[in-house]
């Protein structure tokens, strides 16, 4: 979903072979920080790079970054492998996804059941996680399933449809005029979707969710 040209990439890969720093790259390129951390994460440095840092007095920082990436990357893979034993465990429960849904549609959805469903979300996972837990909850009619995208002025509406389509499997003849936000231009974000409203205009199906998340909050 990046904007930035491919070139600014080459470049900045070229840069970091050479034993430029992060700091030293994002300035020469004119792109953010954070970003050229990302992209340059797993480029390797030969013996003359990791001179040219060392003179810069910032080698030793970056032995302590290689350190802590493979610390976390150790951590994150522990953390993975935990969370699908526990994972694997809930699902011996056929009703867990109609539980999840719920409590999704709690944190994410619209508190009034009287226009059926509605769920308000950038994170297309999170988004694509609520539709595959709906459909699997109900027996949905997937015409009345429509999209709202809300979108910057620099975002390619038509590219956008395509993406958002991928993710949730509707159409694109159920996405609903698409709503365009005025943008400051005092921040960028790359990888921004926009964001999305998913309707489902079923008041029963609205109200059992909420019955199911009431009834779930009680219980605790």
């Amino acid at each position: 979903m990046s904007r930035l040209p491919i070139a600014i990439k080459e470049r900045a890969i070229r840069l970091r072979i050479k034993g430029f720093s992060i700091k030293e790259i994002a300035q020469k390129t004119h792109i953010a920080q954070g970003t050229s951390s990302v992209w340059l994460r797993n480029i390797k440095l030969n013996k003359k790079a990791q001179d040219r840092l060392r003179k810069r007095k910032l080698f030793g920082y970056y032995k302590a970054a290689l350190h802590w990436q493979q610390k976390q990357a150790e951590e994150v893979e522990l953390y993975r492998i935990k969370s699908l034993r526990l994972i694997e465990k809930i699902k011996k429960d056929p009703h867990y996804a109609k539980v999840y849904c719920a409590l999704l549609f709690w944190c994410e959805g619209g508190k009034s059941d009287k226009a059926g469903v509605k769920f308000v979300n950038s994170d297309p996972i999170l988004v694509k996680t609520f539709l595959n837990l709906l459909r699997k909850s109900f027996f949905l009619r997937e015409k009345k399933l429509h999209l709202l995208m809300h979108l910057h002025e620099y975002h390619n509406e038509n590219r956008q449809k395509d993406f958002w389509s991928r993710i949730t499997g509707i159409p694109k003849n159920q996405f609903c005029k698409t709503y365009l936000k005025r943008h400051t231009k005092k921040r960028l974000r790359d990888s921004y979707p926009g964001c999305v409203c998913l309707s489902y205009h079923d008041v029963k199906v609205a109200r059992e969710l909420k019955a199911i998340y009431n009834t779930f909050a009680e219980s605790l």
